[in-house]
């Protein structure tokens, strides 16, 4: 402790010497790593800089390692449990929250936008870049907006940038309807400001404004924020003092769906969009399998699905190029971070070679004993299941599994008359890494890129993260048909989409026909980060992400008289048997609560902000 005392003590003594020995203006200097704000302002590659640095904002897009499909009844997280799930959250054990909606660093980013909005109304650069500059700032900062909107409900505003002699740091919330019509003004002036702009890949355009205006205003008009309606599905929200943070608790709803659909309109009137939707007639299941994973890969023509998209750079690490190392098989010496449920598996109907489809159907012993044969081609598309083509294995794998296979099972080798267990490699008792092995009896296929030449556990891939895509617009606008009574338009949108994924139309009406909307919204835009806020807002999540999680158990055994010395799936050699099973509660317990339709504002933001006002089912 002397030795400390002393030698600040001598720095004390020595930087006082050096201040009184210097000219006065040895202060006045600009750090040579650090333009000043008047020098970045003033410069264009500088304002162009600091637009750009929003964009970080966005993290790794909906690509992330832990998927947000995990706290929903689509995913389990391999690497512990999601205390939203088991509806045990509070303000001091928030559980995992992405950096997109974590309160402190959204909030940072806004305020980077706001510095932007201030500096770029007064600076000297060209009008143009000026305009295009403030435009993209304004999505940003409504992005943000949006992401702690649809996961609190109304937010502080903040509409300019704290300085050291702002009067009061502290802000109140503000009104869901106030924050909707904050953000809907963002984009509108942002829309204008990049009209005809020139950008490039990845920024923010009119078009893309016009996507999210859509999502917005999709959101708002939805049950969970028409305080009326969600009073009548939760007591919780019905004993609310404060429902102006979470809806709108009066006004016109069929008026606010028609502004979402008004809205979803002009986004679906956007030129140079969407792929493949203009099918008179269901693709083959062949074609329909391509299109959809060239719909999510943006390649081969399904670029054209991106309105908004976080593309990838080789050059700088971005944790979406390890998607594939993240989220593919231990058995490729990846982690299966978040895998797909059997509830999400059986949410894919099955073909029945005539042109009908149907909801699968464990009772029916044909596809009990056969559950992954003539699926939707989006099931093939998204999800790794046992006896699945991949790529090739890695050197210690390839002499277990010459054929990239996948393997999610227990088998038999030898003789069926002596038979020795196996353990399939690509789970929690193989003999690569089984501790990364999958729980659920499936992986995540959707994102990844087959080629073989890419190594799914060390190499990366360049597969653009959809943030706004065209088929969500679409969706968005079916949705808004549903509710304004026109059948007939939503089934035409929605056939569009099916047709594409080489499934039959829909004929469904009335109930059926939302049930059908909300299932293929889900399969269509899977992992994409829209299942997580559809539960909420339909207030079905008492119905989905409270049920416990599905788990498959497969097994095969030899047929008598066979012989197998290095396993394959094959029928003509063994007898398959599929057992759905709960998970073990120890690994994750899903329980819903209302509570978690909102979840908790950090105890820490509470303490730092004496006029907040939490949100319904905590105490602070």
């Amino acid at each position: 402790m002397k030795t400390f005392i002393r030698n600040i003590s001598i720095v004390t003594i020595v930087s006082g010497a050096l201040l009184t020995s210097c000219k006065k203006d040895f202060l006045n200097t600009t750090p040579l790593n650090q333009p000043s704000a008047a020098l970045t302002w003033a410069d264009p590659n500088l304002s162009e800089s600091y637009v750009t640095e929003l964009y970080n904002g966005l993290g790794s897009g909906v690509m992330a390692q832990e998927n947000q499909d995990v706290r929903t009844d689509n995913a389990l997280y391999n690497f512990g449990k999601q205390p939203m799930m088991e509806g045990n959250i509070t303000p001091s054990t928030i559980g995992d929250t992405y950096g997109s909606y974590e309160w402190n660093s959204v909030y940072a980013r806004i305020r980077s936008a706001n510095i932007a909005l201030e500096q770029l109304a007064k600076s000297p650069i060209d009008k143009t870049l000026a305009d295009r500059l403030t435009g993209e700032a304004l999505f940003m900062r409504a992005y943000f907006y949006n992401n702690l909107l649809r996961y609190y409900g109304g937010v502080p505003l903040v509409k300019s940038s704290y300085t050291l002699n702002s009067p009061d740091l502290t802000i109140a919330r503000s009104s869901y309807s106030d924050c909707v019509d904050f953000i809907i003004a963002d984009l509108d002036k942002a829309s204008t400001l990049l009209q005809g702009k020139a950008l490039a890949q990845g920024r923010a355009t009119s078009d893309a404004c016009l996507a999210l205006k859509a999502r917005v205003l999709v959101y708002a008009a939805s049950d969970l924020h028409d305080i009326p309606t969600a009073k009548g599905k939760s007591s919780l929200i019905s004993q609310f003092a404060h429902p102006e943070l979470l809806g709108y608790v009066d006004g016109d709803r069929t008026a606010r769906w028609q502004k979402a659909q008004d809205a979803a309109k002009a986004a679906l009137a956007l030129g140079n969009y969407g792929y493949k939707l203009t099918l008179a007639s269901p693709a083959s299941a062949a074609d329909g399998f391509t299109n959809y994973q060239n719909s999510y890969l943006s390649r081969n023509g399904g670029e054209a699905e991106s309105i908004f998209s976080h593309y990838l750079n080789a050059d700088k690490y971005d944790d979406a190029q390890y998607y594939s190392r993240n989220n593919g098989t231990n058995g490729y010496h990846s982690w299966t971070s978040s895998e797909p449920t059997q509830d999400l598996v059986d949410d894919y109907e099955t073909l029945d070679g005539t042109g009908k489809a149907s909801k699968f159907d464990w009772s029916n012993p044909a596809e009990a004993a056969a559950p992954y044969a003539n699926r939707d081609p989006r099931f093939y598309a998204s999800i790794l299941y046992d006896g699945a083509p991949w790529k090739p294995r890695t050197t210690d794998g390839a002499g277990i599994d010459p054929y990239g296979e996948i393997q999610f099972g227990t088998y038999q080798i030898g003789s069926a008359s002596s038979p020795t267990p196996y353990f399939g490699l690509d789970t929690r008792n193989g003999p690569l890494e089984n501790w990364n092995g999958t729980r659920t009896g499936y992986a995540i296929r959707k994102f990844m890129d087959p080629n073989p030449a890419i190594v799914d556990q060390n190499m990366p891939s360049l597969v653009p993260s959809p943030m706004l895509r065209y088929t969500e617009v679409v969706f968005n606008y079916v949705e808004t048909c549903l509710a304004l009574g026109q059948e007939g338009e939503a089934r035409t949108w929605l056939n569009k989409i099916r047709f594409r994924s080489g499934m039959p139309a829909i004929t469904d009406a009335g109930d059926a026909l939302v049930q059908r909307y909300r299932n293929e919204r889900n399969l269509e835009l899977l992992f994409e980060e829209q299942r997580f806020y559809d539960t909420r807002r339909w207030m079905i999540a008492p119905q989905t992400l409270g049920n416990k999680v599905r788990i498959m158990k497969i097994t095969g055994t030899l047929k008598a008289g066979k012989t197998v010395s290095t396993y394959r799936y094959n029928t003509d050699n063994y007898n398959y048997t599929y057992t759905v099973q709960e998970l073990d509660p120890g690994v994750e317990n899903r329980s819903w609560n209302d509570k978690v339709y909102f979840p908790p504002i950090a105890r820490d933001e509470m303490n730092k902000n004496n006029k907040l006002i939490q949100n319904p089912g905590y105490t602070n």
